[in-house]
């Protein structure tokens, strides 16, 4: 199975080649897309992108582990994770493609 990786650069071209922006004007649409994802997050806020899914931030606690390099044992700190969740319409739309 070959898969391939979407990078910002090719969204951009979709834009500019589907919707006629040009290529600053595709760059910086897309660069505030996700700009306005990352600040509402930084605000403890969850992103809801109807039809495609949740970003959503997550209180991990702290916990043992350890270095996979010596197998010294380690406390990982307390943080905060941004979590994605796929969105039911997303989920069924994947699902679909393996058939």
């Amino acid at each position: 199975i070959v898969s391939k990786t979407i990078k910002k650069a090719d969204i951009v071209e979709h834009l500019h080649s589907t919707l006629g922006f040009n290529k600053t004007e595709s760059k910086e649409l897309l660069e505030t897309f996700f700009d306005e994802i990352a600040e509402a997050l930084i605000k403890n806020e969850n992103v809801k992108l109807s039809g495609f899914g949740n970003f959503e931030l997550i209180n991990k606690k702290e916990r043992p582990g350890r270095n996979p390099k010596t197998g010294e044992p380690v406390t990982i700190s307390a943080r905060k994770v941004a979590t994605f969740r796929a969105g039911q319409k997303l989920r069924k739309n994947i699902s679909s493609q393996d058939a």
